[in-house]
C-alpha cells in the first residue's frame, strides 16, 4: 500500500509542477489557462488520493474527498470565466489560433 500511496503521490506531485511551469513558460492567457487547470487539477486529486491511501480508515480522509469533489466541481467554471474575460479582453494571440468561431460577432 505504501507503494501505490508513493506512487501516487509523486505522479501528482510532477503534474502540478509540469502545470506551475506552464503558467510561467506558455504565451497568452488561454493557453495559461488549460495548464493551471488540467494537469493541476489531475496532479491534485492524484496526490489526495495518495494521502488517502495512507490515511485509510482515519476520520480526515473525507475531507480529503470534499476538498477533490469541490476543486472538480469549482475548477471548470473558473478556467470558462476566465477564458471568457481573456477573450473579451482580446488578451490572445491571434497566430496561435487555427480557426476563430466568433469572428463573425466582433
Amino acid at each position: 500500500m505504501r507503494f501505490l500511496a508513493a506512487t501516487l503521490l509523486l505522479v501528482g506531485s510532477f503534474l502540478s509542477l509540469t502545470a506551475s511551469l506552464g503558467l510561467v513558460r506558455f504565451p497568452d492567457t488561454l493557453s495559461r489557462m488549460h495548464a493551471a487547470t488540467k494537469p493541476q487539477v489531475v496532479g491534485l486529486i492524484l496526490v489526495l488520493l495518495g494521502a488517502s491511501v495512507l490515511l485509510r480508515g482515519h476520520r480526515d480522509v473525507w475531507m480529503l474527498v470534499l476538498t477533490g469533489l469541490f476543486t472538480l466541481a469549482t475548477a471548470p467554471a473558473i478556467a470558462h470565466l476566465i477564458g471568457r474575460t481573456a477573450y473579451r479582453e482580446e488578451r490572445r494571440n491571434e497566430g496561435l489560433m487555427l480557426y476563430h468561431e466568433r469572428e463573425d460577432d466582433l
